[in-house]
């Protein structure tokens, strides 16, 4: 299901409970896709990130190459978003525009402002949301598919809602500021200043509106992307047991709500049955967890995984979990 997915997929992204198996999960659909001749972004959005480890070499905020194929036609370039260098980023541009509208005695306020900003509820959020539009608006001019590893299953819900949250917030902010540009107008006109200086209001409601619709743009784009089940799917990685699998199934139904398709689970580790009684019988509980999730889900696509030796690092790690999705 997964690996089938992929290939007919431009963005895929890989959600569930933390420790699940994502990123080993991700990077081996990666490889996969590559050595079928395409170019892969493979994005981590987890602030605990583990690429680097997996692929045994140094990943950071700005895409590495992690593999390229023999005859050059497909590859894996890996990014791990860095939040804090995301929220750095996304507030100095705000203070630049903040700072270019304000008197120059005002800076300093500004500048604590964003720094009281930068610990605030949502603004990790927003920036993250913003630079993962930026990913897919950019990162497909250079790749044929774009996985992202996600957050545990909470924030990764409330991300994928937020696109239609935000469409809508600076839609409004639009209609405001085309209300304070009719008035200010109004104003300069009562004024019946002629001074060439008096059109710095006009180029100031300019420039928030080019602000604010290049935002309401990206936004926009990202709604449509998520919500295009042709374009993107969203795989929820688990392991049999009772939390995951519940947890599973509410990451489903919020999904769903949102509009984002989702392509089908990957039940990961499950317990070899011919590996003494231990392991026997953890399989029998991991295979009645996973008839709850098919009895909740009946037509939802599911791969399972077994649990397999070793750590999974590496190239040829990836390459036999790859060949355990097909």
């Amino acid at each position: 299901m997964l690996l089938e997915l992929a290939s007919q997929r431009k963005v895929l992204f890989l959600g569930g409970k933390g420790g699940v198996g994502k990123t080993v999960t991700a990077s081996a659909v990666a490889l996969h896709q590559a050595m079928s001749g395409r170019r892969v972004l493979l994005v981590s959005t987890d602030p605990a990130h583990n690429l680097g480890h997996l692929w045994e070499q140094p990943v950071g905020d700005t895409a590495v190459e992690l593999f390229r194929a023999e005859d050059g036609t497909g590859g894996v370039d890996g990014v791990e978003i860095d939040p804090q260098a995301t929220i750095k980023d996304y507030l100095a541009e705000v203070g630049e525009t903040l700072r270019d509208f304000m008197p120059q005695h005002l800076h300093p306020q500004v500048t604590q402002h964003l720094n009281l900003a930068a610990q605030t509820p949502g603004t990790h959020e927003s920036a993250m949301l913003e630079r993962i539009a930026m990913t897919i608006e950019y990162g497909l001019d250079d790749h044929d598919l774009i996985i992202f590893d996600t957050a545990p299953s909470g924030h990764t819900a409330r991300l994928m809602a937020l696109p239609e949250i935000m469409t809508f917030w600076t839609e409004g902010l639009l209609n405001r500021r085309t209300k304070a540009e009719k008035f200010g107008a109004a104003i300069r006109a009562i004024d019946g200043d002629d001074d060439p200086q008096s059109t710095t209001g006009e180029n100031r409601d300019r420039r928030i509106r080019r602000m604010l619709l290049r935002r309401k743009n990206r936004f926009e784009m990202m709604r449509n992307v998520l919500t295009d089940a042709k374009t993107t799917s969203f795989v929820i990685v688990l392991i049999g047991e009772r939390v995951p699998v519940l947890e599973s199934v509410e990451l489903y139904n919020q999904l769903r709500d949102t509009g984002v398709d989702v392509g089908g689970f990957v039940v990961n580790r499950l317990s070899p049955t011919d590996a003494g009684e231990f392991l026997a019988s953890r399989r029998v509980q991991e295979d009645q967890y996973v008839a709850f999730l098919q009895e909740q889900l009946p037509r939802v696509p599911m791969d399972t995984v077994p649990l397999l030796a070793g750590d999974l690092v590496g190239r040829e790690a990836l390459d036999q979990l790859a060949q355990q999705l097909s």
